[in-house]
């Protein structure tokens, strides 16, 4: 197994540094032009209890308003939402440039059988799902199995076929640097396609932190390796100006070959129709 460099910092070291680095001031055309690439790089989201076929395609509706093409304006990357959602989500979104992406893997817990959550994957995608949202088991990781973290990862990615894998840390759970950092690294060595900050049901969410420790970790892989992983920040952020510091910090560490929807994207719900508005 590929062995990743010593990783030394601390999350005041990382505060320092995020602050530094968001700091910067975005206005006028810049910050229309970084608008519009947040938007084409936002899964819209709902993962509610709640959630009927009419909220679902009310979401789907959405997300293929947004595209202006005489002020650049894209629509968003993908809509998000659970398994049961993955055959609606698809046919409505068909023919168009937004993605299906489901949570899978038992959702936000992963506190199920691996072959039950291995079966939801596969459900998802045999129903459309061009995306999998799973979640990583952060007890194990705590408890030190990280042999268990590595397999399932493992086999969430087979399950999901020709479906990328974005891999939740749930990093507020796993709480300090050298935990966060070594689920990054389990989770690349694995087979993830992404690397996601949260699943928006815990707190802290994202955090400038812990996004960092995840863009040092890629970059390391990709010096090493010139593979590139993607990354997703997700859980809270719901205002342009948010959305803005973690694009900064993205292009800041890893550069604008990840600023796309290839390989960054944003978990929302409100966060769009603010930046719509505001390019309106």
């Amino acid at each position: 197994m590929w062995n990743f460099r010593k990783y030394e910092t601390d999350i005041e070291s990382l505060n320092k540094r995020a602050k530094e680095i968001i700091s910067v001031k975005v206005e006028g055309e810049e910050r229309k032009k970084i608008l519009k690439d947040i938007l084409g790089i936002i899964d819209l989201t709902t993962l509610s209890g709640d959630d009927t076929n009419a909220r679902v395609t009310e979401l789907c509706q959405k997300a293929l308003s947004f595209k202006n093409d005489d002020k650049n304006i894209p629509n968003v990357a993908a809509v998000c939402v659970y398994p049961v959602f993955a055959k609606l989500v698809s046919e409505k979104l068909k023919d168009s440039d937004v993605k299906t992406a489901c949570v899978a893997g038992a959702f936000p817990s992963g506190l199920s059988p691996m072959e039950l959550r291995e079966k939801e994957v596969e459900f998802a995608v045999e129903n459309g799902a061009d995306e999998i949202d799973m979640v990583i088991s952060r007890g194990k990781l705590l408890e030190d199995d990280e042999d268990f973290v590595f397999d399932e990862i493992s086999n969430h990615k087979i399950a999901c076929f020709n479906a990328h894998l974005k891999v939740i840390l749930e990093t507020g759970e796993l709480k300090t640097v050298e935990k966060i950092r070594r689920a990054c690294e389990i989770a690349i060595l694995s087979g993830a396609d992404f690397l996601k900050t949260s699943t928006g049901k815990i707190q802290p969410a994202a955090t400038h932190e812990a996004f960092l420790i995840m863009l040092d970790t890629i970059k390391d892989y990709h010096n090493k390796t010139r593979a590139k992983i993607g990354i997703k920040a997700a859980g809270g952020i719901s205002t342009p100006d948010e959305a803005i510091g973690y694009y900064l910090l993205v292009k800041e560490i890893l550069g604008e070959e990840w600023l796309n929807k290839e390989f960054f994207r944003i978990g929302a719900s409100r966060l769009a129709d603010g930046i719509f508005n505001e390019l309106n």
